[in-house]
């Protein structure tokens, strides 16, 4: 399993902070979906990116523009509209990741295991590959009866002020995962965020609340997804 990084310092983060090109390429297949060209054409323009709208980023970019447009879509359109649009392109990214960057014999392997197992080895192959979607976000995870991803200085809410939790990007493509490999019946809520003046971005994922049987046995997971063998990561 290996994939190629961009450059990297002496402490192994990129030398430029940087993000997968799937927090835009999927958030425009969401707006797309949704018929919301014009708004996207708005929000693009209002990030200064809107060379993205007519060709999308396919390698690593910098996250300064990639937070200006998650941030204009959370100022454009209204709230309850701009949580749809960033959910499901999560929930995209999510799919991406899936169908292109986990081996389809690492699904099938985690499908089969214990949720609690198979959280913990998903939590790590996330934390892993964490720089291509936390950028200079500081990432950690806990693994245990649920899992508890955290993201201080979250680029895609930076500066950004908010009265409620505005992360649902990252909490769909957690979502995504986890009811793929883990359990269906995953939710991934968001319970603290820098936005809104917390510490950091902070997200539970919890497949608990179902009887254990729904957690143990592949015949009650979501069917695999066929793709290329490459490693996990948000690109």
């Amino acid at each position: 399993m290996t994939q190629v990084r961009p450059h990297v310092t002496d402490d192994g983060m990129p030398a430029v902070s940087e993000i997968g090109p799937n927090a835009v390429i999927q958030l425009i297949h969401a707006l797309d979906a949704a018929g919301l060209q014009p708004a996207a054409k708005e929000i693009f323009s209002e990030a200064a990116a809107s060379d993205w709208l007519a060709e999308p980023p396919s390698v690593m970019v910098d996250e300064r523009p990639v937070a200006a447009i998650h941030q204009a879509v959370r100022r454009v359109l209204p709230q309850p509209e701009a949580a749809a649009i960033l959910t499901d392109a999560g929930l995209r990214t999510g799919d991406y990741i899936l169908a292109n960057r986990i081996p389809k014999l690492a699904q099938a392997v985690l499908k089969i295991m214990p949720a609690s197992i198979a959280a913990r080895m998903l939590t790590k192959a996330i934390t892993a590959h964490a720089w291509t979607f936390a950028g200079s976000g500081k990432f950690s995870a806990q693994a245990g009866k649920t899992v508890t991803f955290e993201i201080a200085d979250n680029p895609l809410c930076a500066g950004e002020h908010a009265d409620h939790q505005v992360c649902v990007w990252h909490a769909s493509v957690f979502q995504r995962l986890f009811q793929a490999l883990v359990s269906p019946y995953t939710r991934v809520t968001e319970t603290t965020c820098g936005a809104r003046g917390d510490d950091c971005c902070r997200f539970v994922a919890d497949w608990t609340t179902i009887p254990d049987a729904a957690n143990i046995y592949a015949s009650r997971r979501s069917t695999p997804i066929a793709g290329p063998s490459e490693t996990i990561s948000a690109r």
